[in-house]
């Protein structure tokens, strides 16, 4: 465990073996989540800068149009199945 202090500026010092263990460089933006008692910092990943040409591929759909009762089962039978073993 690292022991570490807030400045005056709002700062927070990350000590260099966290870094380094991280591979966090200078400029590194992080995401803070509010944790109850305490802050979570993860890093923020950017996604890769992509074009409509490269991703458009996955927007074909070959097939009879669902109707909006249809897209609301698979949405309800996704969740029950996502959450089916949780209590």
């Amino acid at each position: 465990m690292e022991v570490t202090r807030l400045s005056s500026k709002g700062q927070v010092f990350i000590p260099e073996t966290l870094r380094t263990a991280h591979n966090w460089q200078v400029g590194q933006e992080f995401i803070a989540i509010e944790m109850g008692d305490g802050i979570l910092l993860k890093p923020k990943k950017p996604f890769q800068e992509t074009s409509l040409a490269q991703v458009a591929g996955c927007l074909k759909y070959s097939g009879s149009a669902k109707s909006l009762d249809e897209l609301d089962d698979a949405i309800r039978q996704g969740v029950l199945e996502q959450w089916h073993d949780r209590s």
